[in-house]
């Protein structure tokens, strides 16, 4: 039986690129950066997480399985410092959406590096 996600893959245009925006705007850190024959992958997290993601190039993933949904996961973060993450990211030129307010707690959503957006909810740990 499945206890867990491990690792969400996301599939990127510029590996360099998306890992310095996890690193430097999100405070993410590297967990690996491997490469196998022509096959390289960088896992982050956020410290301590049981979770992480896994950068793969895009196009190379593409010719190696043609028909592979390359989309963006919708991915759902949660912080206990909402107000202080959604401050920041503005102040790191990070493109942020509004707050919202639903029944279940407060969400903004952020884009990356590659115009891919996710979003964050406020939620006690």
């Amino acid at each position: 039986m499945i206890n867990k996600i491990g690792q969400v893959m996301l599939y990127v245009n510029n590996q360099d690129e998306s890992r310095d925006f996890w690193t430097e705007k999100l405070g993410f850190e590297v967990i690996a950066d491997e490469t196998s024959g022509p096959v390289r992958f960088i896992e982050l997290a956020p410290k301590d997480a049981a979770t992480s993601i896994v950068l793969h190039n895009k196009e190379f993933v593409a010719k190696m399985n043609p028909g592979m949904n390359l989309g963006t996961p919708s991915l759902m973060y949660f912080t206990n410092n909402f107000d202080q993450l959604n401050s920041d990211l503005k102040n790191k030129n990070v493109t942020v959406g509004e707050i919202v307010e639903l029944p279940n707690g407060r969400v903004f959503n952020f884009a990356d590096n590659e115009q891919n957006y996710f979003a964050v909810m406020e939620k006690a740990q």
